[in-house]
């Protein structure tokens, strides 16, 4: 009887053992990246959205001049030059403190995405980009900073 009862607690056990083996997730590595990497073959690039011009100039009262605003970014301070003559607002610079490479939006400051979508909403009213909601955010109050200045 004890034996039987062992014997069925064993058996009971490397039941157990092997149905938990089927949630390993050993081996899928390499076809979750396939799969990934084969969509991105087939879908669109977010990065090569064309950029379109919504305003032709400020609808604010702006003083020429160039200012510079600066916002909290994700490891520092993300500051945004704006030139403004004749209430037309160019975006000659951006910078940021403790922005990591492929962190947040990095690449969209360096490669000038945000100076385009600046220019082309002439404000802050620029789209999020995916990835980079934070940067998104402090390149908004940096350009509303800085639009502030150029009110008074």
């Amino acid at each position: 009887m004890r034996f039987r009862v062992l014997a069925s607690v064993i058996l009971l056990l490397l039941g157990m053992f092997s149905l938990s083996a089927c949630n390993s997730y050993e081996g899928s590595g390499s076809k979750d990246a396939a799969s990934a990497e084969q969509l991105a073959l087939t879908t669109e690039d977010p990065w090569d959205k064309e950029i379109t011009q919504s305003a032709q100039s400020s609808s604010l009262t702006l003083k020429d001049g160039s200012y510079t605003g600066t916002a909290a970014g994700v490891d520092g301070l993300v500051s945004v030059t704006l030139e403004i003559k004749d209430s037309i607002i160019t975006c000659t610079q951006i910078t940021q403190d403790g922005e990591a490479q492929s962190v947040g939006g990095f690449e969209a400051i360096r490669d000038g995405k945000y100076a385009k979508m600046i220019d082309a909403a002439q404000g802050s009213d620029i789209d999020s980009i995916a990835g980079a909601t934070l940067t998104t955010a402090a390149i908004k109050g940096a350009v509303d900073d800085a639009l502030e200045q150029a009110q008074k």
